[in-house]
């Protein structure tokens, strides 16, 4: 199985680090995880939105883990950030993750997340 990433001519290239389209085979099985935050160990939060974004992608490997998935494998991201992303910064971590296989992203600022101490949520849509 393949996950196909495109960048097609007739639109302007991305913003960002992200693919336009991921085409998925047939065949592939579809993970989609809850949206994944910065929680500590101790159900307490980073107080920086970059710390709770470290911490995110720490757990959202733990959890591909479980799958035997990989980075790879994630067709799909949604960011909801409750105040600006220091690109600088997440996209060095962004591409720590991803290496240069980059899913599909959509961004959203947002007022509020689920609870007030978060400042960013991701969403991760996988298959394989």
């Amino acid at each position: 199985m393949h996950i196909t990433r495109k960048n097609p001519i007739q639109v302007p290239a991305p913003v960002g680090h992200y693919s336009h389209l991921t085409i998925i085979p047939k065949e592939a099985n579809w993970y989609i995880l809850s949206g994944q935050v910065g929680t500590l160990a101790d159900g307490t939060f980073e107080d920086t939105l970059m710390a709770q974004a470290i911490t995110t992608f720490k757990h959202i490997k733990m959890v591909l883990a479980t799958e035997n998935l990989a980075a790879s494998d994630i067709v799909k991201v949604n960011i909801w950030a409750t105040e600006e992303i220091p690109w600088d910064l997440f996209d060095a971590e962004w591409h720590a993750f991803f290496g240069d296989s980059y899913p599909s992203m959509t961004i959203a600022y947002i007022s509020a997340l689920g609870l007030p101490e978060l400042k960013i949520e991701l969403d991760i849509t996988a298959a394989k």
